[in-house]
């Protein structure tokens, strides 16, 4: 007798929320799912976010009606940070009990379990986790659910599944905005705006216009990202559990028609033009499908689309006295978005009464703000009868809920506690430090120095792999990518390769016997707390090159607890995004500028395009402070400066002054 196959799972809709409005909105738009973050220690700190106490009483309400909750504490943590992590992990404990923690720094998984957090435990995109194999490392870590990038293809999305092992969950984004650089590889807020987007910091410099060669244009600003029409092709993939919503800093509009959205291409595909109506009614960017279909990509990169956020309603006319035609009904209470964020004049208009289709809305002039002509104008929320019907009730149902008074928690003595590791003192050096140089191509002459690194993936893992030379990881290794870089490894091992940096912590995966070799962390794996430290030294890792996003006290304070040796990039060029796309309008290897006159360029190494800013990196002014410290290793990487572009002198030190926030 043949037996009937099982039904794939119905994957789960997890809706986004950046305040309370757009949290009930979920709720009331049926939502399986929400995620949300705290008022410290999100991915998302532009949002509205929330409080211990107003996590406990949504949970509360959400559990009521069946809907779980998750949070999103996806954001990196500094040494000096981890006791006070230590608290709020206790606090979610006992008086919020969400379903799952969304994290970014592997130090959480360790941290929750201490604080007794015995639920799931899911990858942020910004943790990337990006190739087969690193699954099974995060499995072992302690990862129960790895968010994927947003930049796969299906088949990739495929290969992933295929490659999960027992008790791994998928999550993908179905909708939303799409980053230039792939998640947790973007420094270019930190560069460029003094921000880090690794904290939620993000002040999106990739948005901006830029200039080459006079030409100005928005060459990095993506359009939105969209499964809509092909989601019954990713409900076929059963590890895939999870569709996930963008969208914390979005309205309750847009979360509501979103959500309502995707409920029906999930469970009534035939009703598609309804499902696609919602979508194009909640406000969003236009969007593409990007690269899921390798066959039929869609660049986001469209010369002359508006990737403004908010759904375009017209351009500005008349200066003197602003008006624009608008393309959409406007009723009293909308809220319109003029120009972009970085232009002076930006700002945020009420609507006070209704205006019709094609019908002249006119801005009142603000002293000394002169609006430019042809300026985009983006309706941004709404709250139509029915909805605020919705929401006021479910407000009602929220007040209804008995208040939670927080208590203060105990410090944590084990938190922040300088390592103790037997037979390693103090800032002790060992053999005195190591200086490396990090080459894109083998330099003539001394390339199998021990002093030596290069980037595996130069010629298509074509470059001969010499013992004593350091070999480094790609800081993003996908799925097609793996196989090949799995062969090299095994080649170069054979060689009698010994010493690798591995740019994320789930390479360690790619290693047999990694007990045999020296591996150490690279910068991209972002280590900037001991208790990321300590799990790394679990995996296997000899030792680790912190990021370079620590302000001085964290890098001078750091090796006291550190459980290996560290290592520190001292010098050269640091990328300020990685992605695996480009603009047909950019030309590579030449550069461009800022509206402030910052200079870039942006170039290929393997799959990979890497925009680097026109000065590099340079703590060598205080190299010798970092070595009385501790650090051992000190790196400078060297990239190709094509012909035309000039690196400027000035001050490299990034953030060691700055303390990014």
């Amino acid at each position: 007798m043949s037996m009937t196959p099982m039904p794939n799972p119905i994957p789960q809709i997890l809706a986004p929320a950046g305040d309370k409005t757009a949290f009930l909105a979920a709720l009331a738009a049926g939502a399986d799912a929400i995620y949300c973050g705290l008022k410290i220690f999100s991915a998302r700190m532009a949002a509205g976010n929330f409080s211990v106490e107003e996590l406990a009483r949504l949970t509360a309400l959400a559990h009521d009606k069946g809907v779980k909750v998750f949070l999103a504490f996806n954001s990196m943590i500094k040494q000096g940070e981890l006791d006070k992590v230590s608290r709020i992990l206790a606090k979610i404990v006992r008086y919020a009990p969400v379903d799952g923690i969304i994290i970014q720094d592997p130090a959480m998984i360790q941290m929750a379990r201490d604080a007794g957090f015995k639920k799931n435990i899911h990858l942020s995109t910004l943790g990337n986790c990006t190739h087969p194999a690193g699954l099974a490392a995060a499995r072992q870590a302690g990862i129960s659910k790895v968010v994927l990038p947003r930049e796969f293809t299906i088949d990739e999305i495929k290969t992933m599944a295929d490659a999960a092992p027992e008790g791994m969950d998928l999550e993908i984004f179905v909708h939303g905005a799409l980053c230039y650089s792939v998640s947790g590889r973007c420094y270019w807020s930190s560069w460029f705006g003094g921000k880090s987007a690794l904290r939620g910091r993000c002040v999106q410099p990739c948005r901006r216009v830029y200039e080459q060669k006079g030409q100005k244009q928005r060459f990095f600003s993506c359009m939105d990202f969209s499964w809509d029409v092909l989601a019954k092709i990713i409900k076929e993939v059963p590890q895939v559990t999870t569709w996930k919503i963008e969208g914390r800093k979005k309205s309750p509009h847009y979360v509501y028609y979103t959500v309502k959205a995707f409920r029906l291409f999930r469970d009534e595909p035939g009703r598609k033009k309804e499902a696609l109506a919602f979508l194009d009614y909640a406000m969003g960017r236009k969007f593409s499908h990007y690269n899921l279909l390798s066959q039929r990509v869609q660049s986001p990169l469209v010369k002359g689309s508006e990737t403004g956020s908010g759904l375009f309603l017209g351009r500005i006319k008349n200066p003197s006295a602003p008006y624009f035609d608008t393309r959409e009904d406007l009723f009293d209470g909308d809220l319109l978005r003029i120009g972009y964020e970085e232009e002076a004049f930006h700002t945020i208009q009420k609507v006070t009464r209704a205006i019709p289709k094609k019908g002249k809305f006119f801005l009142p002039t603000a002293k000394g703000k002169k609006i430019r002509k042809g300026t985009p104008v983006f309706l941004i929320d709404r709250r139509e009868a029915f909805l605020a019907d919705q929401l006021a009730q479910l407000e009602t149902q929220l007040l209804a809920k008995e208040k939670i008074k927080i208590m203060p928690e105990k410090n944590n003595a084990r938190s922040d506690k300088p390592c103790t590791t037997p037979g390693r003192s103090r800032r002790k050096k060992t053999r005195g430090a190591v200086h490396m140089t990090v080459f894109r191509k083998r330099p003539h002459g001394g390339s199998t120095r021990k002093d030596t690194g290069l980037w595996i993936s130069a010629g298509g893992y074509g470059i001969k792999p010499p013992g004593k030379t350091w070999l480094w990881l790609d800081p993003l290794l996908f799925p097609e990518d793996e196989h090949l870089c799995q062969n090299y490894l095994t080649a170069a091992i054979r060689k009698g390769a010994k010493h690798f940096v591995l740019n994320s912590p789930w390479q360690i995966e790619l290693f047999k016997n990694p007990e045999q070799l020296t591996l150490w962390a690279g910068p991209f794996c972002n280590a900037t707390n001991s208790r990321t430290l300590e799990m790394l030294k679990s995996q296997g890792f000899s030792g680790a090159i912190v990021s370079p996003e620590l302000d001085r006290e964290t890098f001078l304070s750091l090796p006291a607890s550190a459980p290996f040796a560290l290592g520190t990039v001292i010098q050269g060029n640091w990328p300020l995004a990685v992605s695996r796309i480009v603009s047909q309008d950019l030309a590579l290897g030449q550069a461009f500028v800022s509206p402030k006159g910052e200079g870039a360029w942006t170039s290929k190494a393997n799959t990979l395009y890497y925009t680097f800013p026109n000065w590099p990196l340079d703590l060598s002014g205080q190299q010798q402070e970092l070595e009385t410290a501790g650090y051992q290793m000190f790196v400078t990487l060297k990239e190709h400066i094509p012909k035309g572009v000039t690196l400027k002198n000035r001050p490299g030190l990034w953030n060691w002054n700055l303390n990014l926030i």
